[in-house]
């Protein structure tokens, strides 16, 4: 062949050689892997694990990695560097906002507990103590709350609820129950019950107050609002503390709890959107 001919082809060659390699180099270049970590609240945990998967479906290069515990071990975990976030539905406590001076609060939502009776139930409302004494079996008869002479029948989630957790926590200051308490798996479950049970009490998420009658708790009609202002007794705030104020990957995916998206999969939470 000739070596002119060689010599191009060659030439051609190496400059495919040199565009291929160009084009590689482009395709390999790596996308940042991001992971956060969010620990706390096993009331919260539904909720921030909804909003997570929701996030990771838009953003897939990035992870967010939630486990329970609880509160107190939420904010230790954060306060201690173990996690980006540390989950609560109470507030910060003296001693630990002495031990992690640094700790933001982010409020991500409110919780609210309706109690709720058989439309045939006389009684309008309770104070908070009728109401422990009716759940602790202290009271088992409506006439002594100004009611009917008829056994309480007395309805409740089962003890993995958060439901529960926040109605023991706030109600019952964390004391059991009584043993007569018919435990449900859900909110519709209660629901049912009370709507077709004769004499009965519950407690469900504000979306579950339809053919039902709803009592006032200490003069206050449960309401997304009288939650948003606190003066519903039985009601109370969301948190993610951060160590600071939050950056990156923790401020995007708390940004995207606060956003229209992410407060509405708090709605469907059974939670009330801040």
């Amino acid at each position: 062949m000739d070596p002119k001919k060689i010599a191009m082809i060659t030439g051609l060659c190496m400059a495919l050689i040199f565009v291929m390699t160009a084009v590689f180099a482009g395709c390999t270049t790596t996308t940042e892997v991001r992971e956060i970590k969010v620990e706390g609240s096993t009331t919260v945990l539904p909720l921030a694990t909804a909003a997570a998967n929701a996030y990771m479906d838009d953003n897939p290069d990035d992870s967010i990695v939630l486990a329970g515990g609880g509160s107190g071990a939420g904010i230790k975990a954060v306060g201690d560097g173990r996690a980006d976030i540390g989950m609560a539905s109470r507030g910060i406590k003296d001693s630990e906002t002495a031990s992690y001076p640094n700790l933001v609060d982010n409020v991500i939502a409110g919780d609210g507990i309706a109690v709720i009776v058989n439309t045939g139930t006389s009684v309008t409302g309770l104070t908070m103590e009728e109401l422990a004494d009716i759940y602790d079996g202290t009271i088992t008869n409506w006439q002594d709350v100004g009611g009917d002479d008829a056994t309480i029948v007395v309805v409740g989630r089962d003890s993995a609820s958060g439901t529960r957790g926040t109605f023991d926590e706030l109600v019952l200051d964390e004391e059991d129950p009584t043993h007569s308490m018919l435990e449900k798996n859900a909110n519709a479950d209660v629901q049912k019950t009370i709507k077709e049970t004769p004499h009965s009490i519950g407690y469900v998420g504000l979306a579950f107050m339809d053919e039902v009658k709803v009592l006032e708790i200490g003069g206050v009609a449960a309401s997304e609002s009288t939650v948003k202002d606190g003066t519903y007794p039985i009601s109370r705030v969301l948190h993610m503390y951060t160590d600071g104020e939050p950056t990156g990957l923790v401020k995007e995916y708390i940004d995207f709890i606060l956003s229209a998206e992410g407060q509405q999969i708090v709605k469907d939470k059974g939670f009330v959107p801040v």
